[in-house]
């Protein structure tokens, strides 16, 4: 079975601080984004790789690859126009959904999510919540602890079966929801993704401190 993948690539990423969008800085010897990609091209099983970008980026074209599986697609406001974009093009029964600023995926994490939930309700890498959940105020006061049994952070790639996501997404956007990933929609429409437990080191580079953690995980442990 042959699966697309979506890159939603079209953000600017504006908590990183940085002069140019996140995506493009470098880490260790290649851009986030290139790493990114490259964590699927050898994946027997990836068909082609739709990238979604910003109208106006001028740096993605810069980039080399060895390979005839990148397709690219426009951006959209949100998250979710992006991925909708990218969907559209895409021709695969099934379909994974990753974050660029995600580079430090596992592969063998990719190929367990794969085994693991290609049914209707598909699935998502996750990682269970470690840390105690604090519950803030307006002032940042603590106003409650959470209990974090069975709590989980959702990472990505997220996977589902293509026409199932592309319906969930449309009646999210009719209700006017803003989405920050695949598996909410999905929820919306009825489904109960899977929790495929992968790596906590599949870290989504947000901050300048998430930068030079991901740069000292792949001088550790060769990650790329």
């Amino acid at each position: 079975m042959l699966i697309d993948v979506v890159i939603p690539a079209a953000g600017i990423g504006k908590r990183m601080g940085a002069t140019i969008p996140k995506q493009y800085l470098m880490l260790d010897d290649a851009t986030i984004i290139e790493h990114t990609i490259n964590k699927f091209t050898t994946l027997p099983f990836v068909n082609n790789i739709v990238v979604v970008l910003d109208k106006d980026d001028a740096f993605f074209s810069k980039l080399k690859f060895n390979i005839k599986k990148i397709v690219i697609a426009q951006g959209g406001k949100e998250r979710a126009d992006s991925v909708l974009n990218g969907l559209a093009i895409t021709t695969t029964e099934f379909v994974l959904v990753h974050d660029a600023a995600r580079p430090l995926v596992n592969k063998e994490d990719i190929i367990k999510l794969v085994q693991e939930a290609s049914t209707d309700d598909g699935g998502i890498l996750a990682v269970k919540v470690a840390d105690t959940l604090k519950e803030g105020g307006a002032n940042r006061e603590i106003v409650a602890t959470r209990p974090r049994d069975n709590l989980y952070r959702a990472l990505t790639p997220q996977y589902f079966k293509r026409q199932l996501l592309i319906n969930a997404y449309q009646e999210a956007n009719k209700k006017g929801l803003i989405l920050t990933d695949d598996a909410s929609a999905m929820e919306l429409s009825g489904f109960s993704p899977k929790l495929v437990l992968g790596s906590s080191l599949n870290i989504k580079i947000t901050e300048p401190d998430d930068l030079i953690l991901a740069r000292m995980i792949i001088k550790a442990q060769g990650l790329n």
